[in-house]
């Protein structure tokens, strides 16, 4: 063990006061049915609310006041240390200070520790060090089940610094994966900017609707004037088409690359599977060169085709396009932001009409029904004009977002390790400036 370090488990912390709270929130025959659950009351997190260092509290769903009036536990706090330990195990996260009251469920363990001794955030960073990580994943080999039970949590051995040191690593970690949650934030501020700007013009028809009832403008001249005075007797502006698909995108559907040739060990290129779709990180790649084989570059549009039909702004790596997943690929004069916000309707109306069956899937056939509404290739070009910076923003926060964990994933084991000081890498920044 590195010099200056101490061993000690989760038990024996607790003990010794150091681990105030060591809770999960299995309520046994207390836990909330479907219907304490609705619209209003408060967080309920599980293992699924927790992603990259982060709490979904929008996505979370939401418990009734009056059912958590009866929980004696699982009310989380800022500085608690979140960890998931049954189903998807190993999540980590920490609660930020001055968040609504939220409510644990069965799938994770609430951490409160004196901070005079452990800081909750190096807490957090051990929890999800590759030796901790291990650790879970040697209990669960011991059982049939995917879950690292409370009492079996409190049996691991932690290994402590002193706080000094503590701080000096949180400082180095959290620098990082504070600017990857900024870029997170910024990310969704400008995809809703976009959205919001789109909406307006041409699903609300803003412009349009102002000069009819006499407003005035509220957007420059220039703008202003693209815009028609009416509304016809379909309810669109006036001269606006309804146009297929087809007048605004080229459809590339993925090739059905080998899965024998599928590897983990970054040979080749990265394969976009639909899997990939929610994370842009593909978690696999090919040597193979399919002739059918369609490159995807950072801001090309994707969308999955089986389970659900979400569309994204690949923000990855260029990746090969594997089957099942599809290409729109803008035709000229049609700006990326503008037809990555048209097709969500259609999509989500495909979705949402694809019931009876187990998996849904996305069709050619139901792709060539798509129509969507032309503005005119000037006010198309001023839209493009406004919401390509936007786009542009997201997918190199996106980019710089990658690098970044990429240097924290490679830092924090040897930190943690004790194999790299923080000195090490402060020496190292004074010879390179």
């Amino acid at each position: 063990m590195r010099e200056g370090w101490h061993k000690a488990t989760i038990g024996t912390l607790i003990s010794s006061g150091a681990i105030q709270v060591h809770k999960d929130g299995n309520h046994g025959a207390n836990y909330p049915r479907v219907d304490d659950f609705g619209t209003d009351g408060l967080p309920f997190l599980t293992a699924k609310s927790i992603s990259d260092w982060t709490i979904d509290y929008q996505g979370a769903p939401r418990l009734s006041r009056e059912k958590a009036k009866t929980f004696k536990f699982g009310f989380v706090e800022g500085g608690d240390v979140l960890l998931s330990h049954n189903a998807t195990v190993g999540r980590v996260a920490i609660v930020p200070e001055g968040q609504e009251t939220a409510v644990i469920g069965t799938s994770l363990t609430q951490f409160r520790v004196d901070r005079s001794r452990i800081l909750p955030e190096f807490l957090a960073l051990y929890f999800s060090s590759r030796e901790f990580q291990e650790q879970l994943s040697f209990v669960m080999a011991q059982t049939t089940r995917n879950q690292v039970p409370i009492t079996e949590q409190r049996k691991l051995p932690i290994q402590l610094p002193e706080l000094g040191a503590q701080q000096a690593i949180v400082d180095v970690a959290f620098g990082l994966i504070d600017k990857i949650e900024l870029n997170r934030k910024m990310n969704a501020t400008l995809e809703a900017m976009a959205r919001a700007l789109f909406r307006d013009w041409f699903v609300d028809f803003g412009p349009t609707r102002a000069k009819m009832e006499g407003r005035p403008p509220y957007i420059s001249p220039d703008l202003w004037s693209l815009f028609p005075n009416r509304l016809d007797a379909e309810g669109k502006p006036e001269g606006w088409e309804v146009r297929s698909v087809y007048d605004f995108a080229n459809v590339v559907y993925g090739a059905p690359f080998a899965s024998k040739q599928f590897n983990t060990d970054s040979a080749g290129i990265p394969l976009i599977r639909i899997r990939d779709l929610a994370t842009h990180e593909p978690g696999v790649w090919t040597e193979e060169v399919h002739p059918k084989g369609h490159l995807i570059e950072p801001g090309d549009i994707v969308v999955g085709m089986d389970g659900e039909f979400r569309l994204h702004v690949w923000k990855g790596a260029p990746a090969w396009l594997n089957q099942r997943v599809c290409h729109f690929e803008p035709r000229p004069g049609v700006p990326t932001a503008f037809l990555a916000e048209a097709l969500i309707e259609p999509l989500a109306f495909f979705e949402r009409g694809k019931v009876g069956t187990t998996v849904i899937h996305l069709g050619k056939g139901d792709i060539d029904t798509f129509r969507l509404l032309h503005p005119g290739t000037e006010l198309l070009s001023a839209f493009g004009e406004i919401a390509r910076s936007l786009i542009d923003a997201t997918v190199k926060n996106a980019t710089e977002s990658r690098t970044l964990a990429q240097t924290r994933d490679l830092l924090l084991p040897r930190l943690m390790s004790g194999e790299l000081r923080v000195a090490d890498i402060n020496s190292e920044e004074a010879e390179h400036a």
